[in-house]
């Protein structure tokens, strides 16, 4: 009523927290932790949130965050370029910490600069074009903001197959325009998934972190078509440790 600070948004520490502590497990654990990666929706629009993943992550022996992941070095960069694309994905804005955009790998130094230097190696540049097409796509497309305080711009696809270590979920716009993200937090990949889909229609891929161009194993999916006939669902080849946004055509 007196206008406070003039703050109009609050970090959402808890799907921080949650994030991070699930993919902290091996992926062979997240069947135990599936609820950590899921919660979050439950309060989602409680208030306006922020998803920060932010300097407190990165300093006082906490290590970058391509280091907080199990498995190899190309595990770890695959987790956290999944990690983004479902970020950009969720409800909410976002926040990410200087360095975070090229997985720099040591923790940030008030006292030093960034090590822009290992953008010049494909692995950390594959992180970074992750990033340049995440918001490339995310200004394109008014699904993945519109609706960030109404629960009317989110509904589930998959949200229980913690044997799998998938999520999917469907992001809407004003005009009723989907868009459909795919994550799968397991190295494992899933060659005949059923995935649902909200609506007939053509669908192609717009986004996949496992892109030969980021650094992925290069596992895809070409354009396709469902309707009502197939109960709306398509065998899909999704890859591991990725994130994958399909549009209606």
């Amino acid at each position: 009523s007196s206008g406070g600070l003039g703050f109009g948004f609050k970090w959402n520490m808890g799907w921080m927290h949650d994030t991070l502590q699930y993919l902290q497990q091996d992926p062979v654990h997240r069947v135990y932790h599936h609820n950590e990666i899921t919660f979050s929706i439950l309060y989602a629009w409680s208030e306006n949130f922020m998803l920060p993943l932010s300097h407190d992550e990165v300093v006082h022996g906490k290590g970058q965050l391509v280091n907080k992941f199990p498995g190899d070095r190309w595990q770890k960069l695959a987790t956290l370029r999944a990690l983004y694309g479902f970020m950009w994905a969720h409800p909410g804005k976002k926040l990410l910490f200087m360095g975070s955009e090229f997985a720099q790998n040591d923790e940030w130094n008030e006292s030093a600069g960034l090590q822009w230097y290992l953008t010049e190696f494909a692995e950390h540049s594959g992180v970074q074009k992750v990033i340049s097409r995440l918001n490339s796509i995310y200004k394109a497309k008014p699904a993945l903001w519109q609706k960030d305080t109404n629960p009317e711009g989110f509904s589930w696809l998959v949200g229980d197959d913690g044997a799998s270590n998938v999520v999917a979920f469907t992001r809407w716009s004003d005009d009723g325009t989907p868009l459909v993200c795919i994550t799968n937090f397991s190295p494992v990949p899933h060659d005949s998934y059923q995935l649902p889909l909200p609506t007939a229609g053509v669908w192609r891929e717009i986004l996949n972190t496992d892109d030969l161009a980021f650094g992925g194993s290069g596992i895809t999916n070409e354009s396709f078509a469902v309707d009502v006939d197939t109960d709306l669902k398509r065998i899909f080849r999704v890859p591991p440790l990725a994130t994958v946004w399909l549009e209606r055509v």
